[in-house]
């Protein structure tokens, strides 16, 4: 694991290592006429989606963020996680993003005590990396000290497109553009060479574009309608209505995952099971899908 300065442009894929357990670290004319005309749709189509998942989400402020990030390493090294903390949130009120970076938040969080906080900033990693062995570890290690049991529901999409868990949309958005190169490229060609080979890479390849089409559609409205949030207190009470005077329903723990079905007026409507559900204090709960 690296804990020095990352390569000029990027932050370091890993944090500092930290002690015992917890582990720290995108015909022919006619033809001819058609497919320019689709590839001309195409493209700007694909455009969208990728200026929505890539564009820029930098504030004005200027900062080293290399040098911050370093310096928030070391001061997690030297076991001062309050300034550790600072540095990591510098870097996010800057706007720079990275499952590294939120790696590296959540430990910073869970040594300091706070597991709805740690959680939260994994749940956020996991989103952008999701397959990180250390992530997942750290996870299902700050997961296991939750007072609550958690059921996280998985729709009848996700079961059947159960790639979908372990691929970030960024990557399943490159798959697709790559895939559908290679259609298009393949369709070019049969006009030709119209070949028994072409024909059946042709539909091979058109049968793994629709899939891949179907998959990045898929994670973009899962992570559209993501309305997971996690309980930050140690503890918190569940009313009947927006008003402390109402009934306490039940008490819910840090780190607890719930759904988040609408704020107002300073409450959030929070929804642990079908059966259980209820008013908290808006500041209680805390969405994993970032705002910005």
């Amino acid at each position: 694991m690296r804990t020095g300065k990352s390569k000029q442009g990027q932050l370091p894929k890993r944090g500092n290592p930290s002690p015992g357990r917890l582990r720290n670290r995108q015909n022919a004319s006619t033809r001819l006429r058609l497919l320019c005309a689709w590839a001309i749709i195409m493209v700007p189509a694909l455009g969208w989606p990728a200026a929505q998942l890539f564009g820029s989400t930098a504030s004005t402020a200027v900062i080293d963020h290399e040098e911050t990030f370093f310096e928030a390493n070391q001061a997690y090294k030297a076991e001062k996680y309050q300034e550790a903390l600072a540095g990591y949130r510098k870097l996010l009120d800057a706007g720079y993003r990275s499952g590294h970076l939120y790696y590296n938040l959540g430990n910073a969080h869970l040594r300091q005590g706070e597991l709805g906080r740690a959680i939260l900033a994994y749940e956020r990693a996991r989103i952008l990396m999701p397959r990180d062995a250390d992530l997942l570890f750290n996870l299902r290690y700050a997961s296991d000290q939750r007072q609550d049991e958690v059921h996280e529901e998985k729709s009848l999409a996700a079961t059947a497109f159960f790639w979908l868990d372990s691929l970030s949309m960024k990557e399943l958005l490159w798959t697709f553009a790559a895939l559908n190169g290679v259609f298009w490229f393949i369709l070019f060609m049969r006009l030709f060479n119209r070949s028994d080979l072409s024909y059946y890479l042709l539909l091979t390849v058109g049968i793994l574009w629709a899939m891949g089409g179907i998959s990045f559609g898929l994670k973009w409205v899962q992570a559209e309608t993501d309305d997971r949030a996690v309980v930050l207190p140690k503890e918190v009470s569940i009313f009947a209505g927006p008003d402390e005077r109402e009934t306490v329903l039940f008490k819910l723990h840090s780190g607890t995952l719930v759904h988040l079905e609408r704020s107002e007026d300073g409450w959030a409507l929070v929804r642990l099971s079908d059966d259980r559900r209820g008013w908290t204090k808006g500041g209680h709960v805390e969405r994993i899908r970032p705002d910005g």
